[in-house]
């Protein structure tokens, strides 16, 4: 068990029996009556964000994670497939967690979050940038670099992705997996 002394930026807290992480926190000592710990806190199931704050001095259970390499082999009707490239142990995850799924491609590594003492899976991140190569997209005209204007483009996962309208079918463009933006094009 911790205390609220014991809050940083990162750690994860078991209320309720729903894992919260602490994006931000602040030890508040008023002039008048007892300090407290004023934290933003993310649910890691639904990433909803809200305000809690604890009296100075309260216990707080503390949840261990751990922060796992593995690779994304294929999917199949049991969900995604994973392997720890170190024990070379596969897992299937449920496409609910899985941070970004539609950009998520074969041989990609991706970071696993596990619950220490349960070993269950609480979500997967993918790398925040990947490159992925542009399946179909309407073809672009000459002096199209000069306005902001998009247009939907297909990638290799068939993800559909908001691109400027230089970009033509065939190249390699890089993507923002968090919210599925374009980022730049791939230079060969």
């Amino acid at each position: 068990m911790a205390t609220t002394a014991d809050i940083k930026n990162g750690m994860c807290l078991d209320i309720d029996g729903q894992y919260y992480f602490i994006t931000e926190f602040l030890h508040v000592k008023p002039g008048k009556g007892p300090a407290f710990v004023r934290t933003k806190m993310k649910n890691v199931i639904t990433g909803r964000t809200f305000d809690k704050t604890f009296n100075s001095g309260v216990r707080i259970e503390e949840v261990r994670i751990e922060r796992r390499e593995y690779q994304y082999l294929y999917q199949d009707d049991m969900g995604y497939n994973f392997m720890n490239n170190e024990t070379y142990e596969q897992v299937s995850v449920n496409k609910e967690i899985i941070n970004g799924v539609d950009f998520l491609k074969e041989g990609m590594m991706c970071e696993v979050v596990i619950h220490a003492q349960s070993e269950t899976i609480l979500y997967v991140d993918l790398p925040v940038q990947v490159a992925l190569l542009i399946t179909y997209t309407e073809p672009g005209l000459k002096g199209d670099t000069a306005t902001n204007a998009t247009k939907p483009a297909t990638v290799e996962t068939g993800a559909t992705v908001r691109v400027p309208l230089f970009i033509n079918e065939g190249e390699t463009i890089r993507v923002d997996t968090r919210n599925g933006s374009y980022v730049e094009r791939v230079k060969a």
